[in-house]
């Protein structure tokens, strides 16, 4: 059974964003004063608790949604190239329709300080059908009473037809708990919350329409977000859950990364910032790239995001279906073999990712990426055993170790990996120095060819050897450096090591 779901509905501007970020004490959407901010249903889970400390805490999914009414009722109605974004109300209004037809609960949001608006009343009265045709119940809430003396103003909502407004104020907290409270009175309980969890979070990130939106809806079987030929249309990182084979995931789906100069006001440049938070988010990333468009200065610049973070990542070539069987200048049929070449020279330092060739429009290759994605999550949670990496280096710095003009020998005293997610493997050594970054890119290669982490980056963290550690005397002792352990890797110099010999 899956979570019961809340929708937050209402017109533009009334706080909806701000209220899903209260309930979830996170910025899970943007808050921004201008109209349309919100477009996709943007959703989170949360952990709801009864008033009494015996009662069991309740899982459940809060949806937030575009504004009723936006570009045809408030200003912004054009982006900053002229293009018409009244074009999206009706996608806009479609995905809150879907929120009011499959949830269990209608959040329906007004404005205690501006009051009940004609806006307001128009909203009322389509909601008041779908939610009759969906059977799911419709709580009003009076948003923004910041104190008590704005409670009688919030009283006019009741004109609405849905009862007495509970009162809130997503700015101040005022009358949180009181909310919280009647949430859980009136969401029901799920079974096996615990098991809804999603195990794996995938941030799908890439240049604008690069096709994220259209892949979340191809897994997904329906328009979960809004696809449109306008550049931008997506602003939020839009969280999707999705089950697979048994396993559960959740898709994120990002704004598309342009280039800094071309951000054209605070909101889009927020969207751009919590792009990046989703790599953050990530624990793999698939990275869509445009196979009828060059590799641009942006895919380079969230490439070296994406290494910056050790994130595993699946590179996506979208869109193939429309390169396949073309021919380039010289009128040779262009083949995988000579993209992956193409990608190899522009995007060296994520040679070690695998890649899959997809048409997100006719669902042709998505499966696969996802299949593989649940493959390197897995791969960055592996551990060796300090035995098998102390083996495993010994061998390698016997084949080829570190050259010193002076004639000094390197030494490593000890190696153990300290973390999983990424990979972290600490490396003590006599003399830090003699690992070159050259070496350390040769070291790092042959890590790729001897252990679980063939396709995953590895954190390599090198500590010069320090006096009086009584760890040192692993250098002495064969058998203490083969158990040895390490101290915290905060401490540890982080060498640089990108991918090629």
């Amino acid at each position: 059974m899956s979570l019961p779901r809340i929708a937050i509905v209402g017109r533009p501007n009334v706080g909806k964003s701000s209220l899903l970020n209260m309930l979830s004490r996170q910025k899970v959407s943007i808050v921004d004063s201008t109209p349309g901010v919100t477009r996709d249903r943007v959703s989170t889970v949360i952990e709801l608790t009864g008033p009494l400390q015996t009662e069991p805490m309740k899982l459940i999914e809060v949806i937030d949604t575009g504004g009723f009414g936006v570009y045809t009722a408030q200003g912004e109605r054009f982006n900053e190239v002229g293009d018409d974004l009244s074009q999206l109300s009706g996608a806009i209004e479609a995905q809150i329709e879907h929120a009011v037809r499959t949830s269990d609960l209608i959040l329906f949001v007004v404005d205690a300080q501006t009051g009940v608006t004609a806006l307001d009343e128009t909203f009322a009265q389509h909601l008041r059908i779908g939610a009759a045709d969906a059977g799911c119940r419709v709580l009003l809430l009076a948003n923004k009473v910041d104190a008590e003396n704005w409670e009688a103003y919030a009283a006019e909502a009741s004109s609405l037809g849905f009862g007495e407004p509970v009162l809130v104020s997503a700015k101040t907290n005022f009358m949180r708990r009181a909310l919280c409270e009647r949430l859980y009175a009136e969401a029901p309980k799920a079974m096996g919350e615990r098991d809804q969890i999603a195990e794996m979070k995938l941030a799908i990130v890439g240049k604008r329409n690069a096709g994220k939106s259209t892949l979340v809806n191809t897994l997904a079987g329906e328009e979960r977000v809004i696809v449109s030929e306008i550049a931008g249309t997506t602003r939020d990182a839009v969280d999707v859950r999705f089950e697979m084979d048994g396993k559960t995931f959740v898709a994120i789906d990002t704004a598309g990364l342009r280039r800094r100069k071309s951000i054209p006001n605070r909101v889009e440049w927020f969207a751009q910032q919590r792009s990046l938070q989703s790599v953050d988010r990530g624990d793999v990333v698939l990275f869509l790239l445009d196979a009828t468009d060059h590799i641009s200065k942006v895919d380079k610049q969230l490439s070296k995001q994406i290494l910056d973070r050790f994130k595993p990542c699946v590179i996506v070539v979208n869109k193939w279906d429309l390169v396949e069987g073309r021919k380039n200048k010289k009128g040779i049929e262009i083949t995988i073999e000579d993209y992956q070449e193409y990608l190899g020279k522009e995007l060296g330092g994520l040679s070690r990712c695998p890649i899959v060739f997809v048409s997100a429009t006719e669902n042709e290759g998505v499966r696969d990426a996802v299949e593989l994605a649940f493959e390197l999550y897995e791969q960055a949670r592996r551990r060796v055993s300090t035995g098998e990496l102390n083996r495993t280096f010994d061998e390698i710095l016997e084949r080829r170790g570190p050259s010193s003009k002076l004639g000094t020998q390197a030494k490593i005293l000890y190696v153990s990996q300290v973390s999983v997610a990424p990979p972290t493997i600490v490396m003590k050594v006599n003399r830090a120095g003699l690992f070159t970054p050259g070496y350390v890119r040769y070291l790092m290669n042959r890590l790729a060819e001897t252990t679980p982490f063939e396709e995953v980056p590895i954190r390599l963290l090198i500590r010069d050897r320090t006096h009086n550690d009584p760890r040192d005397e692993s250098s002495r002792n064969p058998a203490a450096r083969r158990g040895g352990r390490t101290s915290d890797p905060a401490e540890v110099r982080v060498v640089d090591a990108p991918d090629g010999e």
